[in-house]
């Protein structure tokens, strides 16, 4: 992780309006709204991003993935150039240093190149297996077996990388989505988020953790994982080394639900739209989620249960991309106000300075709001039908492309920064209070998706 993290709580507000230009929430906010705003106009204009956002498509033999890079080798060339200097001029005002992040970032993308291209493998794509999984393993792997030299750091930056394909985050989700989402959706959404968090938490106070590293368990349980994790760790200020230890744990349940999901749902015999509810409320990281409820599409398509492959995949879509990863904002804001009013008083034993609160909150969780009221005012007068057909291809999947080129970014610098030993002084009670949330996630999420709202799951459709 990045040492920008601090051990103990600091006050920003000394940078006053510099902090517009000298930190990477409002850098990250600035080049996700400056990528949403071109992609809009783009679009409006009859054109699209797609040509920059550029990845390696679907392939089965190296020939046909060599033929992909001799035909878009300009378009890879111009997004490695943009991106290599929209992030250079970033580093520099927030005051890295250009020539170690440059070196830093040039072997970023080009290992995310290679990432995106294993990813996209016909064999990885039949085992679910995600770029950002591949990154993170590949990373650190070589950060604890080969080893890198630690000036190279300067362009691993997690936090930066992250917020950034946080906010284009939020350029794929208009608030529109929330209302053909349904109150149903937001309700289930809501409650799994409350409980989970809660569960957590005070399981790991009862084991003794931390309350930041606590707080920061919790949100990567009851959110969306990575995203939540850092950005709930820098609302509290925990310490550096409590988000590799969170997402880790998301990353690990991710994996496990990919397969157990989709297994216990068709052992059931679970309605394509109640599985897909089910899996939405209960993974704990988009992509994996994502990739869990196609495979119980594909038991749809081939006739070994109800439904269609579609209901699948929407009803996961409406829990959790909308209903649960809406809640890292209201997370960040409500733990930003509890560190700052009450731990930090008890701790200093001074009063509370309330306007830490604004300087606290993770500004890129506003770039987030941002984005996505562009986005819902680019659907305004669309229906969902238009959405589908026109507006999600032209303007929402090429910046979905960019903003998983940033988590991807993320998840290799996570990988690469990350110390085994780091994990050492926590022990295994981070394990048993996120399993704990696991526990609780699951079998509330199989109540409310199959109980309380099974009916409803099974019939709905776009």
């Amino acid at each position: 992780m990045s040492s920008r993290t601090t051990d103990a709580p600091l006050s920003t507000a000394g940078l006053g309006w510099t902090e517009l230009w000298r930190k990477e929430d409002w850098w990250a906010v600035w080049i996700g709204l400056a990528t949403a705003l071109i992609a809009y106009a783009l679009f409006a204009s009859g054109s699209s991003i797609a040509w920059l956002a550029v990845a390696p498509a679907k392939w089965s033999a190296f020939p046909q993935l060599l033929a992909h890079f001799q035909t878009n080798a300009t378009r890879y060339l111009a997004q490695f150039a943009i991106l290599l200097g929209l992030f250079s001029i970033a580093a520099s005002a927030i005051g890295y240093s250009v020539r170690q992040f440059v070196a830093g970032f040039v072997l970023v993308y080009l290992l995310s190149l290679i990432v995106f291209a294993a990813g996209a493998w016909e064999t990885a794509l039949y085992y679910n297996v995600e770029p950002p999984l591949i990154a993170l393993l590949g990373g650190l792997l070589i950060a604890n077996l080969i080893g890198l030299p630690r000036w190279l750091d300067a362009g691993f930056r997690v936090e930066f990388y992250i917020k950034t394909g946080i906010v284009l985050l939020g350029a794929t989700l208009p608030f529109t989505l929330i209302i053909w989402a349904g109150p149903v959706a937001i309700l289930q959404a809501s409650i799994v988020s409350v409980v989970t968090f809660l569960t957590i938490f005070f399981t790991g106070r009862y084991l003794g953790l931390d309350r930041r590293l606590a707080a920061t368990l919790g949100a990567g349980g009851a959110v969306c994982g990575v995203s939540a994790a850092i950005a709930i760790a820098g609302a509290v200020r925990a310490r550096k080394e409590y988000p590799p230890i969170a997402i880790t744990l998301v990353v690990l349940w991710a994996i496990v639900m990919i397969f157990a999901l989709p297994l216990a749902s068709r052992a059931l015999s679970l309605p394509a739209g109640v599985g897909g509810a089910w899996i939405g409320t209960s993974e704990f990281a988009d992509a994996a989620g994502f990739a869990a409820a196609q495979t119980y599409g594909g038991f749809a398509a081939a006739g070994t249960i109800s439904g269609t492959p579609d209901q699948a995949v929407w009803t996961y879509t409406l829990i959790k991309v909308v209903g649960r990863d809406v809640w890292i904002g209201v997370w960040a804001l409500i733990l930003s106000i509890i560190a700052v009013t009450r731990w930090e008083v008890a701790e200093t034993g001074g009063g509370a300075n309330i306007g830490e609160i604004w300087w606290r909150f993770p500004k890129f969780v506003v770039g987030f709001l941002l984005a996505s009221l562009l986005i819902t005012f680019a659907v305004r007068n669309a229906s969902f039908a238009d959405y589908n057909t026109v507006v999600r291809p032209g303007l929402v999947l090429p910046i979905t492309t960019l903003r998983t080129w940033a988590f991807t970014f993320s998840f290799l610098s996570i990988g690469l920064t990350t110390r085994f030993r780091d994990f050492a002084p926590a022990g295994g009670r981070p394990f048993i209070a996120f399993t704990a949330g696991v526990v609780v996630n699951v079998a509330l999420g199989f109540v409310l998706s199959v109980l309380v709202f099974g009916d409803y799951w099974a019939s709905l459709t776009r």
